[in-house]
């Protein structure tokens, strides 16, 4: 079994924000996820119990799973977007982006299609992932991706994502940056909302 595809499996859950298998050869032996808070820990067992069986054809053993839901403010407030989903869809020579965030108790989908290229897959997520937060604010804001990569940083892969917003006659650079942890669509997401996180609520329609 591929366990960084499990663990991206398991990341698409809602609510899941990190998940770490570790393995004992063929069977994991224990499963950490990063949750927010809301949804009953038991239930986030379940749903791991079900992604496993249903995808990999695993019986896990709800004693290996550990749940850690984190307090935070901006989330249970709605202050900030929250990553729902990230989903990506081939059809030939292009690929067609979908990011899907929640905001306010608001559903926000953008999307993003280009070429079906490594090259521009990751600036694709950062361009659907601003279609999808344009859709909650003013049209004063004016926003596009300057540049996304994922350098190494000591030990580990980070996504950093340049935005311009331009506002008025104003023009701003803004940049963000997300660990990967093995999912590097959603770490681009997260770089992006890193990047407007302090400016987006002011900027959205009715504030």
């Amino acid at each position: 079994m591929d366990v960084r595809s499990f663990e991206k499996t398991i990341r698409r859950i809602p609510g899941v924000e990190a998940a770490r298998v570790v393995m004992n050869g063929a069977e994991p032996v224990e499963i950490h996820i990063l949750a927010q808070p809301g949804k009953p820990a038991k239930q986030l067992v379940r749903d791991v119990e079900s992604v496993a069986l249903a995808a990999y054809g695993l019986k896990i053993d709800r004693r290996i799973v550990s749940i850690v839901q984190i307090e935070n403010a901006d989330l249970i407030t709605g202050d900030r977007p929250v990553v729902e989903d990230v989903a990506e869809q081939i059809d030939g020579s292009r690929t067609t982006v979908t990011v899907t965030l929640s905001w306010h108790d608001e559903r926000l989908v953008g999307r993003a299609t280009g070429p079906a290229a490594a090259s521009t897959r990751l600036r694709l997520v950062a361009e659907a992932t601003i279609a999808a937060l344009e859709q909650a604010l003013d049209d004063q804001a004016a926003f596009a991706v300057q540049a996304v990569a994922t350098p190494m940083v000591g030990t580990h892969e980070v996504a950093v994502v340049q935005v311009v917003i331009v506002v008025g006659d104003k023009e701003r650079m803004l940049v963000g940056s997300a660990l990967v942890n093995g999912d590097s669509s959603r770490a681009t997401v997260r770089a992006v909302l890193d990047a407007l996180n302090r400016i987006v609520p002011s900027l959205r329609r009715g504030s």
